[in-house]
């Protein structure tokens, strides 16, 4: 009897409050299904929050851009391409690391909308993860690039628009927009986006408006909007507000090529998306 009790109160001891191997299997099993069922919604939890701060920041970004207008006389903020030396922003990105434009602030403030930003943080969408690996002088490594943001190739000033003209389209019909007088509708005009990391170079984003709209067989990307947000890019518009526009077409949103640029002025006929771009890109003249 005794020695029964004892067997029974070892077996106690030791084996009341343990799994066995296969109860320890249930409960992983279960873990693992509860995080394949909550990490895809986390992950478009981020995602949205993600684009509710890029819509932030192109909101505080027109505000810096209509602040400038008032105090330029109505003329809105310069449009420059390429390595020309002044405009809303400076610099063209790449991905070369002898580039110091890929990693440089001054150029966010010390261009014309710099002295009403005052934050570089707000030209670069937080989903945009691109960098550059500098392998020279003093700062080698791998830094983030400092701009997903380009404007509206239709709105201000650039010399070089019209040798620049069969890039985005262009024909005497359309209207440029160098003031904020020459705007009618400011909540059908987009001015800013996040463009691609592998399509933005300068400050200047091309659209083309050959077909529009009513021959979309003629229709072409030349410069390529970001897709960060769950296969959408945030706008910023004139009159203040942004929003963020989900694309349909896949041609819209190539994947990603890394540490290089994407191929540009694709034709993509009835592109369902360029409707929508266009018709908030600029307008005919007798409107």
């Amino acid at each position: 009897m005794n020695i029964q009790y004892k067997k029974a109160a070892s077996r106690g001891a030791w084996g009341a409050g343990a799994f066995t191997l296969i109860e320890l299997l249930v409960v992983i099993a279960i873990i693992a299904i509860l995080a394949g069922m909550l990490l895809p919604a986390l992950s478009k939890a981020k995602t949205k929050a993600h684009g509710i701060k890029c819509m932030a920041n192109g909101r505080q970004l027109m505000l810096a851009w209509t602040m400038y207008a008032d105090d330029n006389f109505g003329k809105v903020a310069d449009n420059m391409t390429g390595g020309q030396p002044r405009g809303w922003v400076h610099g063209f990105l790449d991905f070369d690391p002898n580039n110091p434009d890929n990693t440089s602030i001054d150029n966010l403030l010390k261009a014309q909308l710099g002295p009403y930003t005052k934050n570089p943080d707000l030209y670069k969408c937080p989903a945009d993860r691109s960098v550059v690996t500098i392998t020279r002088g003093r700062n080698m490594g791998t830094f983030p690039r400092v701009r997903s943001v380009s404007m509206n190739c239709y709105i201000g000033w650039n010399p070089d628009r019209d040798t620049l003209g069969s890039l985005i389209g262009d024909n005497p019909n359309y209207r440029k927009f160098f003031k904020m007088s020459d705007i009618r509708r400011p909540a059908m005009l987009w001015v800013l986006l996040d463009e691609r990391e592998d399509s933005i170079n300068d400050g200047w984003f091309a659209v083309s408006m050959n077909g529009y709209p009513d021959q979309p067989a003629n229709f072409t990307i030349r410069d390529f909007p970001a897709s960060y947000h769950n296969n959408a890019a945030g706008f910023a518009f004139a009159d203040g507000h942004s929003e963020v526009r989900k694309w349909l077409d896949a041609r819209t949103m190539p994947p990603i090529v890394k540490n290089a640029s994407v191929t540009r002025g694709v034709a993509t006929p009835n592109n369902n998306d360029l409707p929508w771009l266009m018709s908030r890109t600029t307008v005919p003249l007798n409107e």
